[in-house]
């Protein structure tokens, strides 16, 4: 599955393999630097605006005697510069799906190594989310760690507006088990409100992180896979998977939430739950950051576990498990694992921690979330039974998830107008999904 070994990544092989080769660059290799300063002090990590703030780079000069040097997270210049053989020392990287993609190219490094030797990230204070970095050659979360999550969610279970349920005269949701995914669009369809043809009030929102981890999470609530043991191939036709997807196909056609075909205009779900114009939102623990400011709003929400398909498992898996992975040609990686340990393990962890963005994928920090008020001490009781329900519903290493979505978001609407039937969208996504991750499949060898 990985590159014969010393067999150089050409930038054209990579750029290949990535989603749908929109990654394409013109003209010669970006010049970048390495990262490293004279004494071995800088550390180059790529992550999107708000990963790290300006204060914390202040912080890890200062406590560490580091420099990092931020770069802005971009698909096309990380690839420029992995295949140049310059990349950064750490980068952003979504566990639940890139990390099968990298770690089969091999150009991410193994970590237990680090980890063996580190005092402040101790494998046994790992939360089980952080499996979603371990990568066997085959398998996600068996194998080798190769990166770890800042925080997480499990990206299945959702808020509630009490307001809207008692307005619409529904009753609310258990708190420590779940619901099915049948009563769910049910509620739904309760809580929508419509005015003269016009959704103003959504009744709930599913859409998962991104419709490929939805709907592989979705088929594995209904109890299979939605990819081949070999993870070579998607079959949306097996019993399991066409009834993810004919779930998902049935909420986006009765419009009683956000969907292709009914767009959110604020474009995510946090704005319009705020707002009180959504009834529930598919978001997990995190959006409680969002929430918790606003003590009217907070004291009107629930969360609640993650549905469940009648007779199916009770699976509460993570979409996300953001966090960092250090590329194997890194220059600087002792000060680069450093910076690690400090971002993981330390003061910008317990930051997060005592914010209410995420549960800490360390357990020692699970103390610091969010229990001062009585809400809180609500949220964090349906959480904590939650994690007991927690597993890695694992991903393809042959495409980017992002690549998956582009052909979805292509075939799929003709089947959420009513155009095309599920058995026949079931088959298109298959024969176009499956001819990109054969591609990839002979790329990765």
């Amino acid at each position: 599955m990985r590159p014969q070994a010393g067999a150089p990544l050409s930038r054209r092989r990579f750029l290949a393999l990535s989603a749908g080769g929109a990654a394409a660059l013109s003209g010669c290799a970006l010049q970048v630097s390495s990262g490293v300063s004279g004494s071995g002090e800088t550390v180059t990590v790529m992550v999107n605006s708000g990963d790290i703030l300006p204060e914390q780079v202040q912080q890890a000069k200062k406590a560490l005697g580091i420099k990092i040097a931020l770069v802005k997270y971009d698909i096309t210049k990380l690839i420029a510069m992995l295949t140049s053989g310059n990349p950064p020392d750490l980068v952003r990287g979504v566990g639940a799906v890139d990390l099968p993609y990298f770690a089969a190219r091999d150009v991410a490094e193994e970590l237990d190594p680090y980890f063996a030797r580190s005092s402040v990230l101790e494998l046994d204070d790992l939360d089980p989310v952080n499996d979603l970095w371990r990568f066997d050659g085959r398998t996600q979360g068996r194998g080798p760690r190769y990166g770890m999550a800042k925080d997480f969610s499990q990206d299945s279970m959702f808020w509630y507006n009490t307001t809207a349920f008692d307005k619409g005269g529904v009753d609310y949701p258990p708190q420590t088990e779940p619901v099915t995914y049948e009563e769910w669009l049910e509620n739904a369809k309760r809580l929508v409100q419509r005015k003269k043809g016009q959704t103003t009030v959504f009744g709930g929102s599913f859409n998962g992180l991104t419709r490929s981890t939805l709907l592989a999470t979705l088929t594995a609530s209904a109890g299979g896979s939605l990819f081949s043991d070999d993870f070579s191939r998607v079959d949306f036709t097996t019993p399991e998977a066409r009834k993810a997807l004919a779930w998902y196909i049935d909420y986006c056609k009765t419009k009683v939430g956000p969907s292709l075909i009914q767009p959110d205009p604020n474009g995510w779900d946090g704005p319009t739950y705020q707002a009180g114009r959504l009834g529930m939102s598919n978001a997990g623990y995190w959006m409680g950051g969002m929430i918790y400011p606003d003590k009217k709003l907070a004291a009107a929400s629930r969360l609640a576990p993650a549905p469940v398909f009648a007779g199916g498992e009770r699976i509460s898996a993570c979409q996300g498990g953001t966090g960092l992975w250090m590329p194997k040609k890194a220059k600087n990686k002792d000060a680069a694992w450093r910076v690690f340990e400090w971002f993981f393990g330390e003061e910008p962890a317990k930051a997060r921690a005592s914010g209410g963005w995420g549960i800490p994928s360390l357990k020692s920090l699970r103390p610091l979330m969010p229990a001062q008020e009585d809400y809180q001490k609500r949220v964090l009781k349906v959480q904590e039974n939650e994690l007991k329900h927690f597993s890695v519903v694992s991903f393809t290493p042959y495409t980017r998830a992002d690549a998956i979505d582009a052909l979805f978001n292509q075939i799929a609407p003709a089947a959420m107008n009513g155009q095309i039937s599920v058995d026949t969208l079931a088959g298109r996504l298959n024969s176009a999904i499956n001819e990109q991750m054969k591609r990839g499949k002979e790329q990765v060898g």
